[in-house]
């Protein structure tokens, strides 16, 4: 938490307010931060009652926020100290309809680092069925005119939260990205993993098809079939991170099955037939290439 509030601090862009929402923590959040956090008049401290969950948080942000623009921080992410003036420069080039600016996001977990890379530009829902990554909250900027248009977090969703939320702004407003790594995330929490892939296969992906199925399909069926092919496989992937290597093998046959042209699915499949060595296997020796390849 508090590496993540000094990046906001560090900020290049000056005119900030930071809206700091405690959900429920079982020692206030506010008890723990130094006191020049706390007496900076840029920052406010909102506290829940009790544990009311992540959208229902960013919601109360949202709701309490007096800016042209509303950006997030996750507490386990960082932000480059250019990166809020950067998005707000780009919003001020950038045609009127853009709603969103994302940038690319850095991610450290325990097997190694990546770079997410999108590039896609203007009406992105097109791109958002075939399985393209905007990132996640804490990468965007996103207008206040854009989020009336398309409402709020949708507090039902337990996962996928901000990939849903992007799929709604997306048939409001354009995107446009920064195209460098200016959002820092750490991955690969061993307590979350698990229970993480059951709430998407649980609850996320059934009341995500439930909310997107049509207008997938009001795009035509390559665009039906490639949304749930795109969702399967994610599902599949967190499985993969969850050890479930026969939930995983489940998936991606369905997403195969949904659209066989559906190509991120094919260096997965295969390998995930043979179990959990297969896989892994398969996988150590990608990275391997991958390390080999000068750049």
């Amino acid at each position: 938490m508090p590496e993540a509030i000094e990046s906001v601090f560090d900020q290049t862009y000056e005119r900030l307010e930071l809206l700091v929402v405690d959900d429920g923590s079982p020692t206030p959040v506010a008890t723990t931060l130094p006191e020049w956090f706390l007496s900076d008049e840029r920052m406010t401290v909102i506290r829940h009652d009790g544990n009311k969950g992540a959208n229902v948080a960013r919601n109360t942000g949202i709701r309490a926020a007096d800016g042209e623009y509303v950006a997030f921080l996750d507490d386990d992410d960082q932000w480059d100290e250019t990166k809020v003036r950067k998005q707000v420069e780009t919003f001020s080039r950038s045609p009127p309809e853009t709603g969103v600016v994302y940038t690319w996001v850095r991610r450290e977990h325990p097997a190694g680092t990546t770079v997410s890379t999108p590039t896609a530009s203007g009406d992105v829902v097109t791109d958002l069925l075939t399985g393209s990554n905007f990132g996640q909250f804490s990468s965007v900027l996103v207008d206040t005119e854009a989020i009336v248009d398309a409402g709020l977090p949708d507090e039902r969703f337990p996962a996928w939260q901000d990939r849903e939320w992007f799929f709604r702004l997306a048939q409001s407003c354009e995107f446009q990205p920064v195209e460098e790594a200016l959002t820092y995330r750490q991955t690969g929490r061993e307590d979350s993993i698990t229970v993480n892939f059951q709430q998407k296969r649980d609850v996320a992906y059934p009341l995500f098809v439930e909310k997107h199925g049509d207008l997938a399909a009001e795009y035509g069926r390559y665009y039906e079939r490639t949304f749930l092919a795109s969702m399967r496989r994610s599902l599949a992937r967190s499985a993969i991170r969850a050890g479930e290597y026969g939930e995983a093998r489940k998936y991606f046959l369905l997403a195969f099955f949904a659209n066989p042209l559906h190509r991120p699915v094919y260096p997965h499949l295969l390998p995930s037939l043979g179990g959990k060595w297969t896989y892994e296997s398969v996988a150590s020796l990608r990275r391997r290439v991958a390390e080999t390849v000068p750049v």
